[in-house]
């Protein structure tokens, strides 16, 4: 009766071994373009999305990947476990625009902007903190572009006066 009782454990632990290895080999990592896309894919809401990852970007332990979802600017997020693959943590789409600014979280002192090839913007000006910023942008390409946030003694950031021109130096649109 003993030895049937230890079969049966040793048979239980087997499955289970099993069960773990499988479970493990089956989730999917944002480790390279191919696997961020497999991943981005398994979010509901872009299953069925034409998606085209623009740029891949490195922070420390965070990876950031700008994308087109159906050619609305986007990103996803993640974060570097200890076995060194990167685990999802944040996506982000904009719907109907062609250039999209984002402000990915994780410490990351940056403003990521992602354009798709509709883009008319090729430069745009912008108050941080009563500091102007200016960047430029490549007008009718994806892209994704980084701008650091000026240095602050304050917990946050305010943007005001938002001004965005196209190739010929003209004024597209501004906000305040």
């Amino acid at each position: 009766m003993e030895k049937k009782k230890i079969s049966v454990l040793i048979a239980a632990v087997m499955i289970l071994v099993a069960a773990y290895a499988w479970y493990q080999s089956t989730k999917v990592y944002g480790n390279d373009e191919e696997s961020i896309i497999k991943v981005i894919k398994s979010v509901e809401g872009y299953e069925d999305k034409d998606i085209h990852v623009v740029q891949i970007n490195d922070f420390d332990d965070v990876r950031i990947a700008g994308f087109l979802a159906n050619q609305n600017p986007s990103y996803i997020e993640f974060a570097r476990n200890d076995k060194g693959n990167y685990v999802w943590q944040h996506i982000e789409s904009n719907q109907n625009e062609a250039f999209s600014m984002f402000l990915p979280g994780r410490g990351i002192k940056k403003i990521m902007f992602v354009a798709n090839g509709e883009n008319d913007v090729a430069k745009m000006t912008v108050d941080i903190n009563g500091e102007t910023v200016e960047q430029t942008f490549p007008p009718h390409e994806p892209s994704v572009t980084w701008v650091d946030l000026p240095e602050t003694k304050r917990d946050g950031y305010g943007y005001r006066n938002y001004k965005y021109y196209d190739e010929n130096g003209d004024l597209i649109k501004e906000y305040e």
